[in-house]
């Protein structure tokens, strides 16, 4: 069994397609076919059932697939230990993100870390803060920047506080509200929201903000952006609460400060383990101190 041959495989699981991957692969087809084939016999057992229409994983390919891509990854991260060994950064560099994250400005970041180290292929995964956190816990990411509300703290991660941020109102210019200064969760709670999904954290922490103060309301739309949030607040549909350092980008819409508005804090987190090179590297670039206890 051989690395090439695992990559072939996970090309093919990829692309739903023998000419993709090989594409991908950059070797003819008959060549990458031919590898799989010998794995198939080796392994005693069909890893793709391929008809002229299409190809999909067999039972016993889906069950190979990820121990293939953790060969893969550890074989990776052995070569980018070496080469950190003899000074140089290499490797992968997979980060993921909430959408609102203000703290640090993400490309900036990267920008500097490319100049530094040009070696490193980085990716960038955009999603809810629960669910980068779990990234971050199954090493599919290396680091995460993400918002939670103040009552709750990533757990199963090492995580460092960047900054805390207040919620403000976000309205359409012509909503009866657009010309108030301030306005309590009182006076919103009698009109239609447009929020994130139900038990993300950024819909957590105004959903604890007005249970708290005895509130309820109607979360007439759910979304999974912050952009597509104020879009449609433009258009009047609703209105939303949104952190008060990431408004100022949105247009269209009006913002209004919440008196007894709920906060926020945005996190970087990293996994409890060893980190690779390249997240060490990554880490020390945004002067994170946990980052300077690598060896």
């Amino acid at each position: 069994m051989e690395l090439q041959q695992m990559r072939y495989v996970v090309a093919v699981a990829e692309t739903n397609s023998f000419t993709r991957a090989a594409t991908r692969c950059l070797v003819v087809q008959s060549a990458l076919s031919h590898q799989i084939a010998r794995l198939e016999k080796e392994l005693g057992a069909r890893l793709f059932d391929r008809t002229s229409r299409r190809v999909r994983l067999t039972p016993a390919g889906a069950a190979f697939l990820p121990a293939a891509r953790q060969c893969l990854d550890a074989a990776e991260r052995a070569a980018a230990e070496v080469a950190a060994a003899v000074g140089e950064v290499r490797g992968r560099l997979a980060v993921g993100l909430i959408p609102t994250v203000t703290a640090v400005d993400i490309p900036r970041a990267l920008r500097d870390f490319r100049e530094r180290y040009p070696h490193v292929r980085i990716s960038l995964r955009v999603g809810a803060s629960d669910e980068l956190v779990e990234h971050v816990r199954e090493g599919v990411i290396e680091v995460a920047f993400l918002g939670l509300p103040t009552t709750a703290r990533p757990q199963g991660v090492s995580a460092h506080e960047l900054a805390r941020d207040r919620l403000v109102a976000v309205v359409a210019p012509d909503h009866a509200l657009a010309g108030e200064a301030t306005v309590t969760l009182g006076r919103l709670s009698s009109e239609a929201f447009v929020d994130l999904p139900a038990g993300t954290a950024g819909r957590i922490q105004s959903d604890q903000a007005f249970s708290a103060a005895g509130l309820s309301r109607d979360v007439a739309f759910e979304v999974t952006t912050a952009d597509f949030m104020a879009r449609l607040v433009g258009q009047n549909l609703g209105i939303a609460m949104l952190p008060s350092a990431y408004v100022p980008q949105l247009t269209g819409v009006r913002t209004i400060e919440v008196t007894d508005a709920p906060a926020r804090i945005e996190y970087v987190v990293w996994s409890r383990g060893s980190r690779t090179p390249a997240a060490a590297a990554f880490l020390s670039v945004l002067d994170i101190p946990a980052a300077h206890d690598r060896a």
